[in-house]
């Protein structure tokens, strides 16, 4: 059995299993995200953002353990999120114990970041499991590394739209040589975008960079088959020229998602960098995975139906399709 053949099913498979019970999730669940900034002794300024559906906002709010006193919020609709900002006064927010309520009943997280006049800040990540966490006296680098590599692990995991562009290329990619040259220049080419558009240094509207990720996906698709059809075009001969030119264009998608959570000011590089660091954990941990199934199956004692070759990557082509034109009609 051809190795492309074998992955081009494990991936119609994991189509089936994770796209079609939730068909709008092609990205990630999106994080809450609470923002505690102190502008004088024990009075800080709050910005609490929460996801929504439509115009429905998730049942999430924070809550201290201590004495704490809150003026009337004020609220503003941005596009996907609802965006709440107040002013808390709490003279010992240190030791307290922030709880998000509602968490444990959400599919989703909640990054929450304290920065301090003194120039120290804390982030930590709460989730349904862990919906509370104690403020300590003070932040590590390695605790803002730790955190930052884990969302980047989770973005590329549940980015199924990301896994989705590099399991096209897995199939283009016959053989360990070209491979190995296509996954590095797509790490290589996100990388740079990731940090250009984190940064700053680089604005890009994020919906129709979302479109042309969905379509990065069609086009991969359609040179396998034009490779199948003896027709094989560039990305067929040289799939890293393809992987780095959508791979610029999926680093700005990465660096949406980054923009969701924010960076904590004075570890901006290092959590920059752990994040990029966990994207590509996650992504070699997925080829690693697809490829060692890939190598089981084909030790199978029996010969497929030519039209095996087809379904897989059609499969893949279409839901792609379907993805581009419901981002385009979000514009």
């Amino acid at each position: 059995m051809r190795p492309f053949v074998v992955i081009g099913w494990l991936g119609l498979a994991w189509l089936l299993t994770l796209l079609f019970p939730s068909p709008l999730l092609a990205h990630e669940v999106r994080p809450a995200y609470l923002e505690l900034r102190e502008r004088a002794p024990g009075e800080f300024s709050v910005l609490w953002k929460v996801p929504m559906r439509g115009e429905m906002k998730l049942g999430l709010a924070p809550v201290f353990s201590g004495a704490t006193e809150l003026s009337a919020p004020m609220t503003r609709l941005v596009p996907g999120a609802s965006i709440e900002s107040w002013t808390l006064n709490a003279p010992a927010l240190r030791g307290q114990t922030l709880t998000i309520t509602g968490l444990q009943a959400t599919m989703t997280d909640v990054l929450a970041r304290i920065e301090y006049a003194d120039d120290t800040a804390w982030t930590e990540r709460l989730t349904p499991n862990e919906p509370s966490a104690t403020i300590p006296a003070a932040t590590s680098a390695v605790d803002v590394a730790g955190l930052y590599l884990i969302l980047g692990v989770e973005h590329i995991l549940f980015g199924i739209d990301h896994l989705l562009f590099v399991f096209a290329l897995l199939i283009l990619s016959e053989g360990i040589g070209p491979l190995i040259k296509t996954i590095t220049a797509f790490t290589v080419a996100h990388s740079i975008t990731l940090a250009l558009a984190t940064l700053g240094i680089v604005d890009v509207p994020q919906a129709p960079v979302e479109a042309v990720i969905a379509l990065s996906i069609v086009f991969v698709a359609a040179e396998v088959v034009h490779r199948d059809q003896a027709r094989a075009g560039v990305a067929a001969r040289a799939p890293w020229i393809v992987a780095f030119g959508f791979g610029l264009l999926h680093g700005f998608g990465f660096a949406g998602a980054l923009g969701e959570t924010g960076l904590p000011e004075g570890h901006i590089p290092f959590a920059l960098l752990f994040f990029n660091l966990g994207v590509e954990v996650g992504q070699l941990a997925f080829v690693a995975a697809i490829l060692g199934l890939a190598a089981i199956l084909r030790r199978a004692p029996w010969t497929p139906p030519a039209w095996w070759q087809r379904v897989p990557i059609y499969a893949i082509g279409s839901v792609a399709m379907f993805w581009t034109m419901q981002r385009i009609a979000m514009f």
